[in-house]
């Protein structure tokens, strides 16, 4: 679906950096957003106990396939802040029949990779393998989601290497300052707080703890086991099956607290840095609103992964004032974000300021050519044809789609709900997005 052309992977991209955990570059490498990149539709179906599965069939040697829990740190009470981050750490530390070690090595010792991560509403258990190891992936899956035993002695070694975690990530501010923002514009609504947690969150956090969160999100609607390799879907879910048809779900959704209000303020925070790091941004379209897929293309035009988007030509290019400028549409289920984010010189941010609203009412005044346009939906579309490329993508962006609208279009039915998009749709979006009067922003500077 149109989501996955720049908003949702995008949104992943904003959320992984946030996390250290990820072992891949998050800012260039996620330009993956087409929910289906093969002509042959997905298949979708059930396992007896009623766990979705989206598989997308790819003739390669790699597979790829994952866990995908949909619920995240948003999702925790305030109580909890960080427990979602903590959990996905925990799952690794042993279940009823592996040590830790044995874990790291299942898939380790045949080359494939086993990853996991945490976003704002989300949580990923995740391998890389070659297609004939696809049952030692499944299996392995199976056994972390939903055989963990959580350890306490693990459970406090673990603590400690997130309070490293922590201070690592505060060593980072193009990072930290997204943590920040968030913070700013929603308050002490569940995304204002961190991913990661805090210290003092951490350190309350036992076996008891983890065992009510995972038994809170593994219901039935709320997971999702995506594969984009090699296989046939009647095998894949025999092999579903015998791992994961044996477990049994909850029924009861999981009640998420609603955004109801934003908070609009500039905050300025010196550190002991060499360049002043600058977002600001404003509340955006969710995921269901019809204007998303317009917006989605406007923030690739002004600020997307591209080299010739209007931001780093006019910012970078022209005046030469920043070496990294970017913006970001982050769509969430019930609100979103449109963010940019900037690193230059300290005498350098006031122009830099300039030169954003400069381009954002650019798009509020002026209609863009029909030229201009057809050029702008002709580059999104080649970027899709280049994610045909990652297997993992796809892998995250079907179970994504299929989570959000219980659907995954397919390639053809993505390339024409942007052939549909109008200036006049373009037009309307700017104006209703890009508020001085509905912003906020952050800066970092020495």
């Amino acid at each position: 679906m149109f989501e996955f052309v720049t908003n949702v992977i995008q949104k992943i991209a904003l959320d992984i950096r946030r996390d250290t955990d990820v072992i891949f570059q998050t800012n260039r490498f996620l330009l993956i957003f087409a929910a289906q990149m093969q002509n042959q539709e997905p298949s979708i179906f059930r396992l007896s106990n009623g766990i979705r599965v989206v598989h997308q069939y790819l003739p390669r040697e790699v597979a790829h396939c994952g866990f995908m829990i949909g619920s995240g740190s948003r999702d925790e009470l305030k109580a909890e802040h960080g427990l979602a981050h903590f959990l996905e750490h925990c799952l690794f530390k042993g279940t009823k029949k592996r040590k830790t070690f044995h874990i790291l090595s299942r898939l380790d010792a045949v080359g494939g990779e086993l990853n996991a991560f945490t976003s704002k509403e989300e949580t990923w258990i995740h391998a890389s393998h070659l297609k004939e190891d696809y049952e030692r992936a499944i299996e392995l899956i199976a056994d972390i989601a939903f055989n963990a035993t959580f350890p306490e002695k693990e459970i406090e070694k673990e603590k400690e290497v997130i309070y490293d975690e922590l201070n690592s990530y505060k060593d980072s501010p193009a990072d930290l300052i997204f943590e920040d923002f968030d913070q700013l514009l929603f308050g002490n609504h569940p995304f204002g707080r961190t991913i990661i947690g805090t210290e003092e969150s951490l350190q309350r956090f036992n076996r008891n703890h983890l065992e009510r969160f995972r038994k809170r999100a593994l219901n039935r609607d709320n997971v999702i086991f995506s594969s984009a390799g090699n296989i046939t879907a009647e095998r894949l879910q025999t092999l579903l099956e015998k791992h994961f048809g044996s477990f049994k779900l909850s029924k009861a959704p999981m009640k998420r607290e609603p955004v109801k209000e934003y908070h609009f303020d500039n905050r300025v925070v010196k550190k002991d840095i060499h360049q002043v790091h600058y977002l600001m941004g404003m509340p955006a379209y969710d995921f269901d609103h019809k204007k998303r897929p317009a917006l989605s293309l406007l923030n690739n035009i002004i600020g997307g992964p591209a080299m010739n988007n209007r931001l780093s030509m006019r910012i970078r290019e022209k005046h030469g004032i920043a070496y990294h400028v970017d913006s970001n549409y982050s769509p969430f289920s019930d609100t979103g974000i449109f963010s940019i984010y900037l690193g230059t010189d300290k005498e350098n941010l006031k122009k830099s300021k300039e030169l954003i609203w400069q381009v954002l009412n650019e798009f509020k005044h002026e209609r863009m050519s029909v030229r201009a346009l057809a050029d702008s939906k002709k580059q999104i579309i080649g970027q899709i044809a280049l994610a045909q490329d990652s297997g993992s993508a796809i892998m995250f962006n079907i179970a994504k789609s299929l989570m959000l609208f219980d659907r995954v279009d397919t390639l053809d039915e993505l390339f024409e709900k942007i052939h549909e998009i109008s200036a006049h749709d373009m037009h309307d979006v700017a104006n209703e997005i890009f508020k001085t009067d509905r912003s906020c922003s952050v800066t970092y500077t020495y």
